[in-house]
């Protein structure tokens, strides 16, 4: 085993707890690493005035394989509110560090797995016929286009004139906004580029020819957002009639497919979508194998890619004494790291340790018990973060 370096990016809240059992959870599974810990977050926002510091990018740029805890944000002006008063009137505007990581990398593939362990109590169940009960099998890949759409940050309030300008000249902005004063708007973009539509199109068709998915469904709204959710499906139509013929093409509007993930959700193979489509249906898919606490995400770029659960930081949950969070989501997360860096064998070894846990049911995070989220769940019986991560360990 080839031994490398990771940037270990902790971020904040409960961020630094789930990377740092999940690193422990690693090590005695057998992975050689050197790990060096990354700036970034909410207390680098309000001490310098920028969330993602140069030196952060540098290690990124120099080591390409990042792990990623969790971060706060905040709307724009709470974000200032809390800027160290020597930086106020300076310019700083609060930006989020992983989406700016996300561009400036171009980690524009985002691979969200939501699949179902065997045993969890929180695993989706439906009434079948007459009585019965039916807990479907979940084994459903989202492949979010990560770097453009509504989250590609082109956006006003109070747009400059030449953007006003432009505006105007589409019929529809003049007939539906054209009596609006300019400084009553605020306007965001959703931009779809060729490249990077077909790029994670790709990417989806190639895990599924790979893992053996029968479909591929683009989940957008062409009907409505024509030129950006048309161009998507109408390209992936050309990629699968030329390229891969043998699975299946599926197309479904992002409303109908949230009511359809609880009608069928085993129905489903990979789905494709543009970033925020992309968000919406990997949380929905989520909380059909458990909640945020199981889901887990890759950011791959061409040279760098970064791994990270999809869950916030939060900091509510970071002052207790003990903690309560659920590290499975960050510890899947270290697996698809080293699922993409070749050790692939390794991974499967700490899913099997994962599953073997969750089946057995002697070991469960507050989460999985359906308790709120307080600081006395361990005196009820709860398992803390330590104690979850533990018990993987001793399954190795």
């Amino acid at each position: 085993m080839q031994k490398r370096t990771i940037v270990a990016l902790p971020g904040d809240g409960i961020g630094r707890v789930v990377l740092e059992e999940t690193i422990r959870v690693l090590e005695s599974a057998g992975f050689k690493a050197d790990y060096v810990e990354g700036d970034i977050g909410w207390e680098f926002w309000k001490k310098e005035g920028n969330p993602l510091p140069d030196r952060t990018i540098a290690l990124l740029e120099k080591h390409k394989i990042g792990l990623f805890g969790a971060i706060t944000s905040k709307p724009k002006d709470a974000a200032a509110a809390e800027l160290d008063p020597s930086l106020h009137d300076k310019g700083f505007i609060y930006s989020s560090p992983i989406v700016g990581l996300r561009q400036h990398f171009n980690l524009d593939i985002c691979i969200r797995p939501c699949r179902t362990y065997k045993g969890n109590p929180l695993n989706f169940i439906r009434r079948g016929a007459g009585s019965s009960i039916e807990e479907p099998e979940v084994d459903v890949v989202i492949f979010r286009q990560n770097t453009e759409g509504l989250y590609g940050g082109v956006e006003w309030s109070n747009p400059p004139d030449l953007v006003y300008q432009g505006l105007k000249s589409h019929p529809k902005f003049m007939k539906n906004f054209g009596q609006v004063p300019k400084d009553e708007l605020s306007i965001s973009t959703r931009i779809f580029t060729k490249r990077a539509t077909e790029r994670i199109l790709r990417a989806a068709f190639e895990y599924a020819k790979k893992y053996g998915y029968r479909s591929v469904t683009v989940c957008e709204k062409p009907n409505v957002i024509r030129e950006t959710s048309g161009m998507m499906y109408k390209m992936a139509q050309e990629i699968q009639a030329n390229d891969f013929p043998g699975i299946e093409l599926w197309n479904t509007n992002i409303d109908a497919q949230m009511m359809w993930l609880t009608k069928n959700p085993e129905n489903y193979g990979v789905i494709v979508a543009g970033n925020m489509f992309g968000d919406i249906v990997s949380d929905g898919f989520a909380g059909l194998i458990g909640g945020l606490g199981f889901a887990c995400s890759a950011n791959l770029g061409e040279e760098v890619s970064v791994f990270e659960p999809t869950h916030g930081s939060a900091p509510k949950y970071a002052d207790y004494p003990v903690s309560i969070v659920n590290p499975i989501a960050m510890t899947e997360s270290a697996c698809m790291m080293l699922d993409h860096i070749g050790e692939a064998a390794l991974a499967q070894k700490i899913r099997k340790a994962i599953a073997s846990v969750i089946q057995e049911g002697k070991v469960r995070t507050y989460d999985m018990m359906k308790m709120a989220g307080r600081a006395d769940v361990i005196e009820k019986g709860a398992a803390s973060t330590r104690e979850m991560a533990d018990a993987i360990i001793a399954k190795l």
